[in-house]
């Protein structure tokens, strides 16, 4: 594993460390049975990154066993094939490989990072993940408490409690209302079947995503995009999910004996294909996503002290967009707080940014993207699963900066006017409030 850690800062010093001027030459590869990945070759250091993604995630559990996604993708390592969870994890360690799976509301993500040398052993075992996870009883039993176990120490913390409550009011009965992980009742219900059936219908060539970074060549990667992939259904049986319909208007309070207040707001998001995306992306970033170039920054952190940070962002899933904005500070500041925040996000929907604010936003926002998404293999990887996921095209990186400065200053007051005159949904938690 000493190996894997110095190969990984080579990649970073050698590869993706030199910004804004970078080149990545992004090649897409299609397997005998059609399977399609991106990759990014490089043969200088001996080492290879894939990552994946089903999509689908926790919002297809099904009624009653929510937390099943979360709970399969711990298994996927625990035994597979023909090998036991202690063999699979002992041959993983002889290859020098690491592997992971994870959910989300609307993907089940995997990822391998492996030695080229090693490559053949590696595959071969993330294959056995990928097709025949063993779903074994005792590691069903020994991930379940564990997951259990986080469920009863978060029910002791306020910002999870006020996470949960807060969701359920902004989406009401939508999948994204629910727990993720579950609960102690539904992991209880879950069974070695249940396991096994969700995987069938998630798992399909159809609704994957697959990234490749390292010292393979596409000629190489094609037929080990079948050892993996290939053998699964060619379509997944996916539930339709509908778009969830965000409660705006509203504040929900936790009070709890905290010595800080924490505040969420939230209003209308642009989803990512939207013609308004960039405008509403700059116009975050001016508003709270710069951080410390930020308006919510300096007012409530430079100006006042009120808070260790504060700002706001853009959050998009596949089934809603959202601006959030949050921040914590003194519980007898807090509405002084609020109404700050309140006030910025009133001005830049009115006002809009200065014509000063864009161009400093501008060069950071085109300057800054390498460092942040391209400076390890593993990230590259996550960076080109994301672009396939969310359709940009291969050429992304070449012309995000000119897409970036194309935007103008009227499009982002529009933009800002669109999003944020709505009232937003709040969440507060702290001291009861007098």
């Amino acid at each position: 594993m000493t190996i894997m850690k110095r190969v990984a800062a080579a990649v970073v010093l050698v590869l993706f460390g030199v910004a804004p001027g970078y080149a990545v030459e992004i090649k897409e590869v299609v397997s005998p049975k059609g399977i399609k990945a991106w990759l990014v070759q490089d043969d200088f250091v001996p080492l290879i990154s894939m990552r994946f993604t089903f999509k689908g995630g926790s919002s297809q559990d099904p009624d009653g066993k929510e937390g099943l996604a979360n709970l399969m993708t711990g298994l996927f390592d625990e035994g597979a094939g023909d090998l036991t969870s202690d063999t699979f994890q002992q041959k993983l360690d002889d290859v020098g490989a690491e592997m992971g799976f994870n959910a989300d509301d609307d993907n089940i993500s995997g990822s391998i990072r492996m030695l080229a040398d090693k490559r053949d052993e590696a595959v071969h075992l993330l294959a056995l993940a990928v097709n025949a996870p063993r779903f074994d009883q005792a590691p069903i039993d020994r991930i379940r408490q564990q997951v259990i176990a986080g469920i009863k120490s978060s029910e002791r913390d306020p910002n999870a409690i006020a996470g949960r409550k807060f969701a359920e009011a902004l989406y009401g009965d939508h999948p994204y209302g629910r727990r993720s992980e579950g609960t102690e009742a539904s992991l209880s219900s879950i069974t070695h079947d249940d396991l096994k059936s969700f995987h069938k219908r998630n798992f399909g060539r159809d609704n994957l995503i697959v990234a490749v970074v390292g010292s393979i060549s596409p000629e190489e990667l094609a037929p080990l995009l079948d050892k993996v992939f290939g053998s699964l259904p060619e379509k997944a049986q996916l539930v339709p999910i509908a778009e969830a319909k965000l409660t705006f208007g509203q504040t929900t309070r936790v009070d709890y004996a905290l010595p800080q207040t924490s505040i969420s707001m939230v209003y209308p998001g642009v989803r990512r294909q939207d013609p308004d995306f960039f405008p509403a992306y700059i116009m975050n970033h001016i508003l709270g996503g710069g951080t410390f170039s930020s308006r919510i920054y300096n007012e409530v952190r430079e100006k006042r002290g009120l808070a260790y940070s504060a700002g706001s962002n853009l959050v998009t899933r596949d089934h809603m967009a959202a601006l959030m904005v949050n921040t914590a500070t003194r519980a007898d500041r807090a509405g002084e707080t609020l109404q700050i925040l309140k006030t910025e996000v009133a001005r830049m929907a009115k006002d809009g940014p200065t014509q000063e604010e864009l161009i400093e936003a501008k060069k950071y926002l085109v300057g800054s993207y390498a460092v942040n998404n391209l400076d390890s293999s593993s990230a590259v990887a996550s960076t080109l699963v994301g672009l396939q996921d969310q359709k940009l095209g291969r050429d992304y990186i070449d012309k995000r900066a000119e897409l970036i400065n194309a935007v103008t200053l009227d499009q982002i007051k529009a933009a800002a006017k669109k999003l944020l005159e709505t009232e937003p949904a709040i969440l507060i938690v702290g001291p009861p409030q007098t």
